[in-house]
């Protein structure tokens, strides 16, 4: 998500989501405004490396 690799995160096919991102994503509301970022990286990751 933020482009940085570091050593703890999880792997999505060949994309990965560092620790920070993911827990970033995990406590982000539906009504936040950084929501809808994560929804297009999401699919960035997944339409990247379906």
């Amino acid at each position: 998500m933020c482009g940085r690799r570091k050593k703890k995160g999880i792997k999505i096919h060949s994309g990965f989501i560092c620790s920070h991102c993911e827990e970033e994503i995990v406590h982000t509301d539906v009504s936040d405004e950084k929501y809808p970022f994560f929804i297009q990286q999401m699919k960035k990751v997944w339409i990247n490396n379906g």
